[in-house]
């Protein structure tokens, strides 16, 4: 979890407030108190599992979108869940697009790597000789850039994200909006997700190719390996690229339309649409065939690499195995992929929904699949009393925390427990028992934690602590 929640973590991430439309399923409420149709003893096959696991997270209306299995490059499992646009009643199904944030990543990794298959740069190519006169140029490489390791400052972290956010851009603008600031750390360590090395590769391929940033992927990576159901959205005429609606949650059980944004201005890391069939398309591609080089293919898939190329990758004790992940989350949409490598087994999900419920859903179709450990949610539809008791509170996290040094509110509005973030995102806590939650935005176990006399001291969040701050 440490590693997904690196990628689902509660950083600003430069959303607006805006007027939005507040939407809720008819009948919701009925479908929550309504005799389950996965009751214990009614389910004994994984496809049923895997529905009875599923389902809790559609009911709340914490996923919208499709599950997609397969083991050896062969589907054993697909669903379609939700609606692609709420308000029409379209319904998601195996051929709906979405747009996979960070995941994004993965295909701008294998557009670089096939660049250098051709021999057109390599991994120790350094930016300065393809990008003329940018700062330590001469220090960052391909790799750096493609391992998240070149120490550059982010654009997503500058004040004035949200507004880049709200105008077309290109790869170049917006390395120019982080050419001259001063870089965090020397090229060569990983601390955490690096959007604007992979906004540099994004123009590092766009200089090698000669094309737009979509057209090169397209001609790199797409089409080669058949996905016809790709793409890279840089704003074009709207409507051309088809993806489902994106939504947003709002309060505990809500949802909504998401904030527009403009996806160019996550070229490289977070502008692409997909299917699920089109993410299995290009997975097996990658570990197979002639897409990439053997070399390429080992350094790319090599578990000594923790971060890169698009994928985290780590020895799971719960599964027994090197598991490589990868999760997105943007404005209205969200998405998970795992791949356990003994089992040769492939889980995505992807979702038109803001939040970050599709890492854990696919982690838990991978553990149904295979035999291994998994929960159930149990959601309740209210607040206690008792839990309700001792709000508001305020807490203070250590240095190290998603936001450094937060101070978090902790208050109860309506019958509602939410979360007051510095970056001014307001989380809502979905209860599980009298004093534990889930943040429905950032899908992160919540705690709170009472002394012998009930008073609130500590608020726990993943694993992490904050302390009374009043």
């Amino acid at each position: 979890m440490v590693l997904l929640q690196t990628y689902a973590s509660p950083q600003a991430d430069g959303k607006g407030a805006g007027m939005r439309l507040l939407i809720v399923l008819a009948g919701f409420l009925f479908a929550l108190s309504a005799p389950s149709a996965f009751a214990a003893g009614q389910c004994a096959g994984p496809r049923c599992k895997i529905e009875a696991y599923v389902d809790p997270f559609v009911k709340t209306n914490n996923f919208s979108g499709v599950v997609l299995a397969a083991r050896s490059g062969r589907p054993v499992f697909t669903m379609a869940y939700g609606f692609a646009e709420r308000e029409r009643r379209i319904p998601n199904s195996l051929h709906t697009r979405f747009h996979i944030a960070s995941m994004s990543m993965q295909f701008t990794a294998a557009a670089a790597l096939r660049l250098i298959d051709q021999g057109r740069l390599s991994l120790e190519t350094p930016v300065s000789k393809v990008i003329t006169g940018y700062p330590h140029g001469d220090e960052i490489t391909i790799k750096h850039l493609l391992t998240e390791t070149s120490g550059m400052a982010d654009l997503n972290a500058q004040p004035e994200y949200a507004d880049v956010l709200k105008e077309h851009q290109t790869p170049a603008s917006l390395i120019e909006r982080v050419r001259n600031l001063p870089p965090l750390r020397k090229p060569g360590t990983f601390e955490r997700e690096e959007h604007s090395a992979y906004n540099l590769l994004a123009l590092i391929i766009e200089r090698k190719t000669g094309l737009p940033f979509a057209q090169a992927v397209r001609r790199l990576v797409f089409r080669p390996l058949a996905m016809n159901d790709s793409g890279i959205d840089d704003d074009g005429p709207a409507g051309t690229h088809g993806a489902a609606k994106g939504y947003q949650p709002t309060g505990v059980y809500g949802i909504e339309p998401a904030e527009r944004i403009h996806w160019s201005a996550k070229a490289g890391n977070a502008s692409a649409y997909t299917t699920a069939g089109d993410e299995l398309k290009f997975f097996t591609g990658l570990v197979g065939g002639k897409f990439l080089s053997a070399r390429l293919r080992s350094l790319m898939f090599d578990p000594a690499t923790r971060v890169g190329y698009g994928w985290f990758k780590s020895r799971s004790d719960r599964f027994g195995q090197t598991v490589y992940t990868m999760n997105g989350r943007s404005p209205g949409y969200s998405s998970g992929v795992v791949y356990l490598t003994r089992d040769r087994l492939f889980v995505v999900a992807l979702s038109n929904l803001y939040n970050s419920a599709p890492a854990d859903i696919s982690l838990g179709v991978a553990a149904i699949l295979t035999g291994h450990q998994y929960e159930r949610l149990d959601l309740k539809t209210s607040v206690s009393r008792e839990t309700l008791a001792g709000m508001p509170a305020n807490f203070r996290f250590s240095k190290d925390f998603y936001q450094p040094d937060a101070l978090v509110h902790l208050r109860a509005t309506n019958g509602e427990v939410l979360l007051d973030w510095p970056s001014g995102i307001h989380s809502a806590l979905i209860p599980t028992s009298t004093d534990h939650f889930l943040d429905r935005n950032f899908w992160v176990p919540v705690e709170v934690v009472r002394d012998s006399s009930g008073t609130i001291q500590q608020l726990k969040y993943g694993g992490f602590s904050g302390q009374r701050a009043d």
